[in-house]
Parts: C-alpha cells; sequence; structure tokens
C-alpha cells in the first residue's frame, strides 16, 4: 500500500539518519530534499578537515536548514580527531579543575572546531553524575560525581557551545551516571525513588534548561519508580510530565541511538521504538550508525503506520517536525566563532593531572602500556603516552598474558611506569604491577575513571582524568618524558 506522502515527509523530518564514508551517498542527499531533518557524523565519515567541509557542504546543497550532527564531547569521546586522541581533555578532568570559565572557553573551541567544519549540533555535553565508579558508558565523560559541581559545568559548557551558533545537546535524560550496564548492549535499570533523582541526577538537566540548551538527549534506561518496565526514551512521565512539565524545557528531545539494545529490546524493533519515542514526547530520533536508506524507510513507514492505526496521534508528530525545525532555524542565525589558541586543550590538561607519591625515582623508565577495550561511544581512538615519548621505550602487553619476570629483564635497572584506563578493574593488572613494585620502583598512570585502588609498592600514582591526546601529553609532561609543548 502506497504512503501517504505527507505524512511521509512528517515521519522524515523527525529522523536523523547517518550513511558510512567520507561522502555522502546518493540516497542520502535525496532524502534530505525529500523532508529528513539530517545526518550524524562519525568517525568513518571523517578523514581530514577539508574533507569533512566538503561533505557538509554537500549535505547543506541538498538542504540548507540540514542539522549535521556529531558526538564531539572532547576528551574520550572524539569523532573529529578519532584518528589521533583530541587535543582537549574531557569533562572529568574540567570537573576536577572546576573552573567553570575554563569549561566555557574549552567548549567554545570545541564549536569553532564544529562550525569550521560545518557542523551545527553537537551531541554533547554529556551532564550524566557519575555515582557508580565502575559505569562502563560514562565514566571520565561525566564531571563528576557531585550534582552540584556537574551543574554549573553543564551550564558553562553549554554556554561555550551556543556561543559559537553549535546547539548544544545535554544527555542523558534523566542520567546515565548511576548504571552499571552499558544501554548500547542491554537494557540498565536505576532503581531509585524519585527524591533521589531530584537530588542526585537531575540538577544538571535543570542547569541545562536554564542555560538555554537547544536540545536534550534522551537515555535508554529504565527507572522503575519514574518510567515503569519502559526505557525513559519510551516515557511519557519522564519527557513530557517531567522534562516538559516540571523542568520547563521547550526545546527538541533528541533521543540516544534507536539501534542500542536498551531501546530496540524493549519495543521489539528499531521502527516500534521509533513509535514510542515519539509518542512519549521526543522529538528528533537519531536512528544511529548503522543506517542505510532501507533502515530509514522502515522507519519512517512505522510512523506513518502508527498514526495510521492510532499508537502516535497526527498532532504529536507534526509538534515533534516543528521543534525540529525549530531547531534547525536556531542554527542558521549567524554568529562569529572567536579564535581559540590551539594549546588551550593541552594547558587544561597539565591542570587536570594529579600525583600521589613521588616522581623522584621513575627518570629514564621503561612504559609499560596495559592494553584494555573501549566503549561502543570511544571507538577505537588511539591513547596512552607513545606519540610524546622523547626516546622513551614503551611496549604494550595484555595483562593477562604478560610476564613480571620477563618485564623485569627487559628493563633491567630502569624503573617501570604502567599506564592503564581503569586499571582497578583488571585482576591480572592489579597483580602484575604489584609483583614488580616489590622488588623495583614503579609508578602508576591511570588515564581512565579513578578509584580507591592503589597499588602497594608503588612510588607514584599518576591520574589524569581522561584519556585524550591532551591528557597524554600531560602526563608525559608530569613524568619528565617529553618537552613542555
Amino acid at each position: 500500500m502506497a504512503i501517504d506522502p505527507g505524512l511521509r515527509r512528517l515521519a522524515l523530518r523527525t529522523l536523523l539518519a547517518a550513511f558510512a564514508g567520507p561522502s555522502a551517498p546518493e540516497w542520502a542527499c535525496r532524502l534530505l530534499t525529500e523532508g529528513l531533518a539530517g545526518h550524524t557524523l562519525f568517525g568513518t565519515n571523517v578523514v581530514a578537515p577539508a574533507q569533512v567541509g566538503r561533505l557538509t557542504a554537500e549535505l547543506r546543497a541538498a538542504r540548507p536548514d540540514v542539522l549535521i550532527a556529531i558526538d564531539e564531547e572532547g576528551g574520550d569521546v572524539t569523532r573529529l580527531a578519532h584518528r589521533t586522541g583530541s587535543p582537549y581533555p574531557g569533562n572529568a578532568a574540567l570537573g576536577t579543575i572546576d573552573d567553570p570559565e575554563l569549561t566555557r572557553t574549552l567548549y567554545a573551541a570545541i564549536g569553532a572546531d564544529l562550525v569550521g567544519a560545518g557542523i551545527n549540533l553537537d551531541l554533547a555535553p554529556t551532564v550524566d553524575v557519575n555515582t557508580a565508579a565502575d559505569n562502563p558508558i560514562i565514566g571520565t565523560r561525566s564531571f563528576g560525581a557531585d550534582p552540584a559541581r556537574v551543574a554549573r559545568h553543564a551550564a558553562a559548557a553549554i554556554a561555550g557551545l551556543q556561543s559559537t551558533g553549535v546547539a548544544a545537546c545535554a544527555k542523558h535524560f534523566p542520567g546515565h551516571g548511576a548504571t552499571r550496564a552499558d544501554s548500547h548492549l542491554e537494557l540498565p535499570t536505576v532503581d531509585a525513588e524519585p527524591a533521589v533523582l531530584r537530588q542526585r541526577d537531575l540538577p544538571p538537566f535543570a542547569a541545562a534548561v536554564a542555560a538555554g540548551t537547544q536540545a536534550i538527549m534522551t537515555a535508554h534506561i529504565r527507572v522503575p519508580a519514574l518510567t515503569g518496565a519502559d526505557p525513559a526514551t519510551f516515557s511519557h512521565a519522564a519527557l513530557t510530565d517531567l522534562l516538559r512539565g516540571e523542568y520547563g524545557f521547550h526545546g527538541a528531545v533528541i533521543t540516544d541511538a534507536l539501534e542500542m539494545k536498551g531501546a530496540t529490546l524493549a519495543a521489539g524493533g528499531i521502527g516500534e521504538a521509533a513509535v514510542l519515542a515519539l509518542g512519549a514526547g521526543a522529538d528528533l530520533l537519531c536512528i544511529g550508525a548503522r543506517v542505510s536508506l532501507e533502515v530509514v524507510e522502515l522507519v519512517a513507514s512505522e510512523i506513518v503506520a502508527g498514526v495510521g492505526d492510532g499508537r502516535l496521534t497526527l498532532p504529536r508528530l507534526e509538534e515533534a517536525a516543528q521543534r525540529t525545525a525549530a531547531l534547525a532555524s536556531w542554527t542558521r542565525r549567524p554568529v562569529r566563532p572567536r579564535h581559540h589558541d590551539a594549546e588551550l586543550g593541552y594547558a587544561a590538561a597539565r591542570r587536570a593531572v594529579r600525583v600521589e607519591g613521588s616522581l623522584l625515582e621513575l627518570a629514564g623508565p621503561l612504559v609499560v602500556q596495559l592494553e584494555s577495550g573501549h566503549s561502543i561511544a570511544e571507538g577505537r581512538v588511539p591513547w596512552g603516552l607513545r606519540p610524546h615519548l622523547d626516546g622513551t621505550e614503551l611496549v604494550s602487553v595484555v595483562p593477562a598474558d604478560a610476564s613480571p619476570g620477563a618485564l623485569a629483564e627487559q628493563a633491567g635497572p630502569r624503573p617501570i611506569v604502567f599506564v592503564g584506563r581503569h586499571t582497578h578493574r583488571s585482576e591480572a593488572a592489579r597483580v602484575l604491577i604489584e609483583a614488580l613494585a616489590a622488588r623495583r620502583p614503579v609508578g602508576v598512570v591511570e588515564m581512565g575513571w579513578p578509584s580507591s585502588w592503589r597499588p602497594v609498592g608503588a612510588r607514584a600514582f599518576v591520574t589524569t582524568y581522561g584519556a585524550s591526546h591532551a591528557n597524554g601529553r600531560a602526563a608525559a609532561e608530569a613524568l619528565g618524558l617529553t618537552a613542555p609543548g
């Protein structure tokens, strides 16, 4: 049966699609002319600044008011710098420094970079309060574990980013910081009463609304006391009653990627997830990274079918399309971003470094990088000290496969500096470090979310609060392994 073209256009106006590769396929541009709201860019779309500029110009030629989104958080989550690592420290480092003016300035620099690339919607900042120390998906993306601190930096980040004309999107409502599961892979549950949410998780979102954020992203998390059995993305109580009614948010509600298991498992499929999200109060649906013409048409068809069978009302769909159009209109205001110093992020990263113990016995070390995995949000972005070392030997090892004796033999008389992310989570890494610390000078550089664990016998413990290119240089400088940049 043929789809009503007017309804199809409305449905497309609520969708953020994506595509692979450095140039846009024909269908990606054609759908923009047919109503598609925009596209999200990922690392596969980014090769070089000039290439990204050509790509975004191509999309804008198809639709002048296209929304071109990206996850550019600085720190561990970067798309523009996914080949090298971000030149900016992330939120955990900024929260540690606790200088809101620095946060505002740094996010203005990120915004200027995005403007230069032709991108007008940043799916940032992350304003989750990271109260679960072993949170597998937020961690260093958070400004910290204190709601008041996260709130003031959320407001500063939004002010800085939006001063450049790039729309901010505070995420992940109503707060992903207390989870111990990754919503890319499953539907996490936060078992907290509304009073706890208002005290612990929601203050940064209230600050984001007050700061004028143009968008807020939903979380695929279940909070039984608020959302019942559904994720927040499908919850009218969360998106309409709480976010719009109680907190007075009038901007665009954007979903986290609907391809994520936290959404598709709860809905039964990506098309059904789109209908449920729109019905709950979402306006712009981020489909995800693995998108094709067939997927976009499937989602649009399901939205149209939802209007036809009563699962979704026409006024709600129209309202969502209007809010998305308003967001696109906001990004077209003439704004001239200020020039920023290329060393801004590196200077900030230095301020975040914390050293416990003494570095005096760690001169001229063997550097041992502990290989670790990465979250889906981060992707395979280079990290560590390797790019910043001036002649210092570095080896990479898998902790479970590494031999303390072999490393001691390779080091000879030199001390050993271990570099890792979330090192405390690996029993093999802890055992390896403490075995060597018992027989020679050993230091540890922690580039993930810190814990209370400190290795017995280690001479020094260095915390960077992130693993960006800037964080790596700051750690190398603190250890005296490279000249300050």
